[in-house]
């Protein structure tokens, strides 16, 4: 992605200084463009930090992108894969790196391809005169042919061409590894092809040979064995492709270089695509090399002229004359190197055999060039950058999802339509319901009962926005909706497993950045995005015209697209794009993790008994005991009476009941986790152990049972004596949780299975939450001071005056100022319909006309 902003820049260095540059004034410009338009500290901060985070990922994965693939590249070269090849665009340090691998790559493909190649054609070579010289002697031996001079002069024909073959092998071999014997001298060039000629016609082979020297007296400085075995094979060549009665032209001349030699010969020729492949070894041609040669004669003869420092090539033929024409340019002294050539990708090395034999170094040949346009990597797979940091808990395997960052898009413009400038009501509720839609749409456990059963619970603790006016209540019912809803797009099981899937959440968001840039790149490859765009665009511009047509004129119409159109002045825009990011954001990060859970059971570690039983028995029976003196001295207050209380602690029964309710609400807690601990270590090997066990373990529980009922009653004796506030109410909710929780764990203890109760416990207090809204706590909590103020004359108006509009209707009851006392302050809530809630709903009959309270409200009572 990166790769068209940064990929003229010629050093890493700058690209970092760019990055950070970029990152840093998009983050201050965003922070400043909030701040400005009075954007809540708490959004600003979360949505600057997730759009810096973005722009660097979308810098800097084009910086990053050619390691990744050439570690991936190295990973499938290890395994015998030379195919894969890295994208290449940029022009740094990187970059260089990445066409030098490409590069590296092309030479070991072509290495490892040309020996298979070899294996193969060495094979061939040698099996042909093998199977040949076996089927004679064979005859020889078995008496079906006479060792007469004709079958001896066949076996060694195949023999000489055997030994032909090693010596042609055994050359190449030296020059493969650098180094070749070069005995130098004056060679009379007419005389050396003169002589090759005359050998030429040896073979019996109908063609004739035409000699040219110009100058006659041309000679060279060169290795006069190496330089006839050229001129050799170049006959040899042109000879065997010739057809009979025809021609083969030996051209010599001097150049302004040196002097160059050309044989020509009527034979069919050499295609212009094959020319360089047919000096190869064995010949990449069906008929390079004709029957009966070895397959080396002209990879010799270009290691020949390679190693006096010329070339050789196939040119075109001088009309009207068809057929092949080779041409070797030499040098007259050859061409010396001190360091040894580096192996060529299109030569094996072969082991050399020790030589006495001065040797020179042969040239260097030229590295490939880069290609004008790399070539595309072949499709691998790349271990993604953030794998260091999640290992095997996290990893990341899914593929991009164009869907899902458009459906989340989705989700965040709804937030910036619904959520600004409003209460929470319907469009808030409304919200919550599409964004779970979207996390369990996509969510890899969808079918699952316990994921279904926390979709059902989340959206029924989402709907607590349209009942409920209190804050408190509906921020604790939507953090509990939270927690369920990663508990169930994980699958979780565990404890452990619900805490982790919490925290996965804001990891997701740095965790899906490679899954980000490939749902991305997926939306430019899909066919229908083009025309989907085109409909969209079309569909709002025709939605505007018109909308503005008709609201201009009717002042209804209007009125009602203005309630349903929100503001877009400068600082109202400015709020709902932070807005749309940071829902749509939060929205994205849950629909991963719903796509792509983290294996959160996985580090559950199996129980280890300990080896005797006293080692878990004797501290939960101290427990027990403690437990048991402490109800002891409830019951001894109890029947004691208040006087007796007073006379031993000289505290009051409310002073009494206040002060213990938290002690008792942490050792019930505390109970909870004597009770796995001893769960865990206590060894189930025999029957009596199961007896210690549900024994111990039972009474503990019901012990602690009594003590939940104590601590609840501390707590209502508390609030009859103080009143009732919100905070007391969810302890006491809290508390008769952990009772229930007790219960669960005593039902486990009968049968030994408790894998069900993690899931129980999580769905069991967001259940309570629920009920706890459904009884409308600040109306409830209301009810309760105002019996309490008509039994004892004492209230708190202060307190009273905090609770939500969901007191309204109970504190309007109260009679004469009273209500007034109660009601100080309030106004009817001007909400429109995404704002409307039932809880406000009901006191705006009760807000109208409500008089200014007396100084009788402001007594303490």
């Amino acid at each position: 992605m990166s790769g068209p902003l940064l990929d003229q820049v010629t050093s890493v260095k700058v690209k970092l200084g760019v990055l950070v540059a970029v990152s840093v004034t998009v983050a201050a410009v965003v922070a400043a463009t909030g701040a400005s338009s009075d954007v809540p500290f708490w959004l600003s901060i979360p949505v600057t930090v997730a759009l810096a985070l973005g722009v660097t990922q979308l810098l800097a994965v084009g910086m990053t992108s050619p390691l990744r693939e050439m570690t991936a590249a190295a990973r499938d070269m290890a395994r015998g894969n030379y195919s894969g090849r890295v994208t290449a665009t940029s022009n740094d340090e990187v970059g260089e790196l990445a066409r030098a691998f490409n590069r590296m790559a092309e030479d070991l493909a072509a290495v490892d391809r040309q020996r298979r190649e070899l294996v193969a054609n060495v094979s061939h070579e040698l099996r042909t005169p093998l199977a040949a010289l076996c089927a004679v002697l064979e005859n020889l031996v078995d008496g079906v042919a006479e060792p007469d001079p004709v079958s001896l002069r066949t076996a060694l024909d195949q023999a000489e061409r055997l030994s032909a073959l090693a010596s042609d092998l055994l050359d190449l071999a030296r020059v493969d590894a650098g180094k070749a014997p070069l005995a130098t001298a004056t060679v009379p060039v007419r005389d050396l092809l003169e002589t090759a000629v005359a050998e030429a016609r040896v073979t019996g082979r109908a063609v004739t040979y035409g000699v040219q020297v110009t100058p006659a007296s041309l000679t060279a400085e060169a290795d006069p064995a190496r330089l006839h075995q050229l001129v050799a094979n170049l006959l040899d060549n042109a000879s065997r492709h010739s057809p009979p009665g025809g021609r083969v032209s030996l051209t010599a001349e001097a150049t302004p270089t040196g002097w160059r030699l050309e044989v020509a010969d009527d034979g069919p020729g050499v295609p212009a695509a094959d020319r360089d492949r047919v000096f190869e070894r064995f010949g990449t041609l069906s008929d390079a090399e004709g029957g009966g040669g070895t397959g080396l004669g002209l990879a010799i003869a270009r290691w020949v002229s390679d190693l006096h420092g010329g070339t050789i090539h196939f040119v075109d033929p001088e009309p009207p004359r068809g057929g092949a024409r080779v041409r070797v340019d030499l040098p007259l002294q050859p061409r010396r190197h001190p360091s040894v050539a580096p192996t060529s990708p299109s030569r094996i090395p072969l082991p050399i055999p020790p030589t006495q034999e001065p040797v020179v170094s042969l040239p260097s040949p030229p590295p490939p060039a880069a290609p004008a346009h790399p070539t595309a990597p072949p499709t691998m797979a790349q271990p993604p950058a953030l794998d260091l940091m999640f290992g095997r808990f996290w990893p990341d395997g899914v593929p991009g999802n164009p869907r899902v960052v458009l459906a989340s898009l989705a989700v965040g413009l709804l937030g910036a339509v619904v959520l600004p400038y409003r209460d929470t009501g319907v469009g808030t509720a409304a919200l919550l319901l599409a964004a779970g839609g979207v996390v369990l749409g996509f969510s890899v456990h969808r079918r699952s009962p316990f994921t279904l059963a926390c979709a059902a619970l989340c959206a029924l603790l989402a709907l607590t926005v349209v009942l409920r006016d209190a804050d408190w209540i509906v921020l604790l019912c939507l953090f509990a909706g939270g927690a369920v809803c990663m508990a169930g797009v994980v699958n979780g099981r565990t404890l452990p497993a619900f805490v982790i899937a919490g925290v996965a959440w804001p990891l997701s968001g740095l965790r899906g950045l490679p899954w980000l840039g490939r749902s991305l790149r997926k939306v430019g490859a899909l066919n229908a995005s083009a025309a989907a765009l085109r409909t969209v665009v079309w569909s709002v511009l025709a939605l505007l015209v018109f909308g503005l047509l008709f609201a201009s004129a009717d002042a209804v119409f209007a009125e009602w697209a203005g309630a349903v159109v929100p503001d877009l002045e400068l600082e109202s825009f400015v709020m709902r794009a932070f807005v749309t990011v940071a829902v749509g954001g939060m929205v994205l990060a849950a629909a991963y993790l719903a796509l792509n859970p983290p294996d959160v059971d996985t580090g559950t570690t199996p129980a280890r008994p300990v080896a005797h039983r006293y080692e878990w028995l004797a501290p939960v029976l101290l427990v027990d005991a403690v437990f048991a003196v402490f109800l002891v001295a409830q019951a001894t207050v109890i029947f004691g009476g208040h006087d007796y209380l007073e006379r031993t602690t000289g505290l009051t029964y409310a002073e009494y009941v206040h002060q213990g309710f938290g002690q008792l609400t942490v050792a019930t807690a505390l109970t909870l986790l004597v009770v796995w601990a001893a769960g865990r270590k206590a060894p189930r090997t025999s029957g009596s152990d199961l007896v210690w066990l549900r024994g111990a373990l039972g009474v503990l529980c019901a012990l602690t049972l009594v003590v939940v009922v104590s601590a609840l009653y501390r707590m209502h004796v508390y609030q009859e004596a103080y009143g009732f506030t919100r905070l007391r109410l969810l302890v006491d909710v809290f508390e008769g949780w952990l009772g229930l929780l007790v219960l669960a764990v005593m039902a486990a203890g009968v049968t030994l299975r408790a894998a069900w109760l993690p899931r129980a416990a999580l769905l069991s207090g967001a259940g309570l939450l629920l009920a706890l809204a459904a009884i409308n706590p600040d109306a409830w909590i209301a009810q309760h001071n105002v019996d309490r103020y008509a039994e004892t004359g004492k209230v708190d108006w202060y307190y009273l005056r905090g609770l939500s509009d969901d007191a309204v209707p109970v504190l309007a009851d109260l009679p004469g100022d009273d209500a007034h006392c109660a009601l100080d302050g309030r106004r009817k809530a001007d909400d429109d319909w995404l704002a409307w809630n039932l809880g406000r709903h009901r006191a705006a009959d009760h807000l109208t006309g409500v008089a200014e309270p007396d100084a009788r409200c402001f007594q303490d009572y």
